[in-house]
């Protein structure tokens, strides 16, 4: 079993960022306990990827993890020579210091020279412990977990229970609005911390699964509508989807493919609006009555759609008869 966090996400050593929570992404929809029910397996992987993607995402503990001083699971490596305490005094006036070493790996120090190298070592320490010795308080980790919603629920708001790779559940608040790769920091949720240390932070990152018909565009979403000839040419009114329920469009006469009209405060959280993009639909089959009528028809005001299409462009070889 890897335990190499670049081997557990099957990235290089070199991957970017970008690179990192792609393969994150993957492979945490894989192996998600929601998607996985009664695979603990599965459930390990996912925290197994969870654990790396939280050290490798991190630019600090990801340099330190190359450079040996912490391991895959982000714990202080032992130091070759785990016994010292080096003392800096200024000289007066002059500004240099002065370096000594404990003879005999540490023999004769005392609980406060212990105290301030883990200290040192974990960034934090606490005294007073039980028995009156040294003890030491140790944030927990913060752990990552993905949660794919769909484009409404991102739009509008919603609350999700995930299931953590411990087995306890938790209710996450989605905000509306919220974009797609949006984490969500809940704090006091990741692994339990050392002593009286607080637990870590679960970090939620939002991946927001496309919509069909729906885009959004900043605050605004645009769709487009399919009408049929004689709704575009003599005018409707239709009912149209948006991202709050379905509502009532006119369509004027004379519209045709590319007309875009707008639905005011529509788009997200009120603030956008929504664009429709009108998109005129032929028949499936054929209609007879429509291309005898179309035969005998002229237009009143005569025009060229492809007027200016390719002005200035190279004319094909003479004979050539793309598209036959």
């Amino acid at each position: 079993m890897a335990t190499d966090p670049y081997q557990i996400l099957g990235v290089k050593k070199t991957a970017t960022e970008a690179e990192l929570r792609t393969a994150y992404r993957k492979l945490a929809k894989q192996n998600h306990p929601d998607l996985n029910p009664g695979k603990p397996e599965a459930a390990e992987r996912f925290k197994r990827i969870s654990v790396a993607y939280d050290l490798l995402s991190d630019k600090e503990k990801r340099a330190r993890f190359d450079r040996g001083e912490i391991d895959a699971e982000g714990n202080e490596r032992a130091p070759e020579r785990p016994f010292y305490r080096d003392y800096a005094d200024a000289a007066a006036g002059g500004g240099q210091r002065r370096y000594s070493a404990g003879a005999g790996g540490g023999a004769g120090m005392s609980p406060d020279d212990l105290e301030e190298i883990l200290a040192q070592a974990f960034g934090h320490a606490r005294r007073g412990a039980a028995g009156g010795g040294p003890g030491f308080d140790l944030r927990g980790a913060d752990v990552r977990y993905t949660l794919t919603i769909d484009f409404i629920d991102a739009a509008n708001g919603v609350t999700r229970r995930i299931t953590l790779p411990d087995g306890r559940t938790l209710d996450v608040r989605i905000p509306a609005g919220v974009r797609d790769g949006h984490v969500l920091r809940l704090r006091g949720q990741g692994e339990p911390g050392l002593g009286s240390g607080p637990a870590g932070d679960a970090l939620v990152e939002v991946s927001i699964a496309p919509h069909p018909y729906f885009v959004r565009e900043g605050d605004d979403i645009v769709m487009s509508l399919p009408v049929t000839i004689q709704e575009a040419v003599l005018g409707a009114s239709l009912e149209v989807p948006t991202i709050g329920g379905k509502v009532r469009l006119g369509i004027p006469a004379n519209s045709g493919t590319g007309t875009r009209l707008r639905l005011r405060g529509r788009g997200i959280g009120g603030r956008g609006h929504q664009y429709v993009d009108l998109r005129v639909v032929l028949p499936r089959g054929e209609e007879p009555a429509l291309a005898e009528f179309l035969r005998g028809w002229t237009p009143a005001t005569p025009f060229n759609p492809r007027s200016g299409m390719g002005d200035g462009m190279r004319d094909g070889a003479p004979g050539d008869k793309e598209g036959m």
